[in-house]
């Protein structure tokens, strides 16, 4: 199945975006009366049949949709400093997506070495991904936000704070897969390359975050922030 994306998609009939026509019927040689599958990222898997092929402005007319394709028992949130190769945070900002995450929040903490973060870029990475791995769903990704604002955002779920400093509270660090619970809302924050300074956990503690280890391997920040999906869509199987 080849799955296109479009964001203000509104049924029964939608012309498709340039590239996407051009690719639709110059790359994949679609034509009349053919059919693709193409999501509005809210949970829409739609089957169109091509009314016009057009390889710069493909018509497509609606034949069936199903609702909440393939939706995930959990919503995650992922908070994760932006690396300072960003070769490496769009690495993760990809697997991520196709391992599946509702919400990327790129942070900017005490030890951050990028404190730029170009929002359009990943939103590209991210939107390729969904089309490759086939999601139905598309995740929020948001402008680089300083880290007291994550840690006081109004959040109703299981929050954690990663970490590789010594734990500050009186249960210690918790292993990740131990402490998650099954659906429900979840959050986790993953620091940048100097890892969260002592008074950023000690913040977070605060506001109610735990604090967990992803084993005993020490892992970049990207790695970190991929092992965390996995662990979680792992939980949820």
């Amino acid at each position: 199945m080849q799955l296109f994306f479009d964001a203000d998609f509104t049924p029964p009939h939608h012309i498709l975006r340039e590239e996407e026509s051009k690719h639709a019927i110059r790359v994949l040689r679609l034509g009349l009366g053919d059919t693709l599958h193409l999501t509005d990222g809210r949970g829409n898997l739609y089957t169109c049949r091509i009314a016009d092929a057009n390889p710069k402005r493909c018509a497509v007319e609606v034949v069936s949709c199903q609702e909440e394709w393939e939706r995930r028992p959990y919503r995650l949130t992922m908070a994760v400093a932006p690396t300072k190769n960003m070769d490496r945070y769009e690495w993760f900002l990809e697997k991520a997506t196709e391992v599946g995450v509702d919400h990327i929040i790129p942070v900017e903490s005490a030890h951050s070495e990028r404190r730029a973060f170009k929002r359009e870029r990943g939103e590209k990475v991210v939107t390729a991904a969904v089309k490759q791995s086939l999601k139905a769903y598309h995740p929020q990704l948001d402008d680089l936000t300083n880290f007291k604002q994550v840690v006081q955002m109004p959040f109703e779920g299981q929050r954690y704070i990663a970490h590789c400093e010594p734990a500050q509270s009186p249960e210690g660090k918790c292993y990740l897969p131990e402490v998650l619970e099954r659906g429900g809302e979840v959050m986790i924050l993953i620091g940048p390359e100097g890892d969260f300074s002592p008074e950023e956990i000690t913040f977070a503690l605060r506001y109610g975050f735990r604090e967990i280890t992803l084993g005993d391997q020490r892992l970049r920040t990207e790695t970190a922030g991929v092992v965390a999906t996995v662990m979680c869509a792992v939980a949820n199987a």
